[in-house]
């Protein structure tokens, strides 16, 4: 598999191989110089993204994709340690690779969990 011209198909193919736990698949929609920023935290580069990817294995349960050209937004709930939290997720794909992506969601529930 590789990434495809259509932005919304390169980033649900990605959203796919992640649930799937394919981080070999996944790690094709993506590009080597990845940024990600996170309400968590922020990783730069695809290595450190799948780090965290590997470890967490997290679920997505897409609800609602928006595209406007190179630009996606999906909607979707999130199992992370046991807590489903709704997350805006915005991706920007660049040259059919999936460049950077930027998380929003309200980590209460996620820090209840851990305090607990």
């Amino acid at each position: 598999m590789a990434a495809t011209e259509n932005p919304r198909e390169t980033v649900l193919a990605f959203v796919k191989a992640l649930n799937e736990e394919d981080f070999d698949r996944a790690r094709t929609y993506v590009n080597d110089d990845l940024s990600f920023e996170g309400v968590l935290g922020s990783r730069q580069g695809a290595e450190a993204y799948f780090q965290d990817m590997t470890r967490m294995r997290l679920k997505y349960d897409v609800k609602k994709v928006f595209s406007d050209s190179t630009d996606v937004c999906i909607f979707n709930d999130v199992t992370m340690s046991g807590a489903k939290i709704l997350v805006a997720s915005w991706y920007h794909v660049d040259q059919g690779k999936i460049r950077s992506l930027r998380v929003v969601f309200d980590p209460r529930p996620l820090l209840a969990t851990k305090a607990a």
